[in-house]
C-alpha cells in the first residue's frame, strides 16, 4: 500500500501491535480502581517522582529531544535523507506540540491531578491545561518521521516508541496528566509526524537560506 498508515502497518504489524499492546497492558492493569473519564479510565495514579520517574528526567529528555532536533536539523541540512527526516521530526514537533496541543488545552481547560483527583473536570479556564499531553505529543511526533523512513531496513527503530511510552508512565505518575491526556498526546504527535513525513518536502526547510539547507557540517 502507498498510503503513509500502511507503509507503517504492512512488514511491521507485529511489532506495532506489541508496541499497541504494552500501553493497553499498562492502562488495564490500572482498572480495577475506580475509573472515570472520557474513555472510563482515567483516575490518579499513587504519586511517584522518584528514581526514573523524577520530574527532572523526563524534563532532561524533553530539553535533550528538542536539541536533537534543531540540532540535527540545522547540521545536517536537508540534502541527505537523515537531514530530511531531522526536519520531518522539526515539522511535526512544530505542529504538534508547539501549536496543535497548546490550543487543545486552552480549548478544554482540564484540570490536571495535581489539582483535583476528578477526571471530569473540564472548561476551568486557563490554568486547566491537562488534555493533551504536549510532552508525550512532543516525543511521539519526533520519532514517528524516524520510524516511517527507517522501519522497513532497520527494524530497531521501532525501539524509538519506548520514549513516548516512557515519558506518559511519567507524567501519570507525576500527577502531571491523565490517561486520556497521555493517550490522546500520542496519537496526535503520531499523526502529525505521519503528515510530515508524507509531505514531498520539509515545510521548515523551505524557508531556509542555503547554507542550512546544505548543512552546518558543510560550512565548517
Amino acid at each position: 500500500m502507498n498510503h503513509p498508515i500502511g507503509r507503517l502497518w504492512g512488514p511491521a504489524q507485529g511489532r506495532s501491535a506489541v508496541i499497541a499492546g504494552a500501553l493497553t497492558l499498562m492502562l488495564l492493569s490500572r482498572l480495577a480502581a475506580a475509573a472515570s473519564g472520557p474513555l472510563g479510565i482515567d483516575y490518579r495514579l499513587g504519586y511517584d517522582s522518584s528514581g526514573i520517574w523524577a520530574r527532572g528526567n523526563s524534563l532532561a529528555l524533553e530539553k535533550g529531544v528538542v536539541l536533537l532536533e534543531v540540532g540535527g536539523a540545522l547540521w545536517l541540512g536537508g540534502k541527505t535523507k537523515l537531514g530530511q527526516t531531522f526536519w520531518r521530526s522539526l515539522d511535526a514537533s512544530v505542529g504538534s506540540a508547539l501549536i496543535s496541543a497548546q490550543v487543545l488545552k486552552y480549548a478544554f481547560g482540564r484540570e490536571r491531578p495535581s489539582q483535583t483527583d476528578n477526571p471530569n473536570e473540564w472548561f476551568k479556564g486557563p490554568h486547566a491545561q491537562s488534555f493533551p499531553s504536549g510532552e508525550v505529543t512532543l516525543q511521539a511526533s519526533f520519532v514517528t518521521p524516524f520510524i516511517m523512513a527507517y522501519h522497513q531496513h532497520h527494524p530497531w527503530v521501532w525501539s524509538l516508541e519506548l520514549l513516548p511510552l516512557y515519558d506518559a508512565e511519567a507524567r501519570m505518575k507525576e500527577w502531571g496528566h491523565w490517561q486520556t491526556d497521555v493517550l490522546a498526546g500520542w496519537a496526535l504527535g503520531t499523526a502529525w509526524g505521519i503528515y510530515a513525513s508524507d509531505r514531498k518536502s520539509p515545510f521548515l526547510l523551505s524557508f531556509m537560506p542555503n547554507g542550512i539547507v546544505v548543512g552546518l557540517h558543510k560550512s565548517f
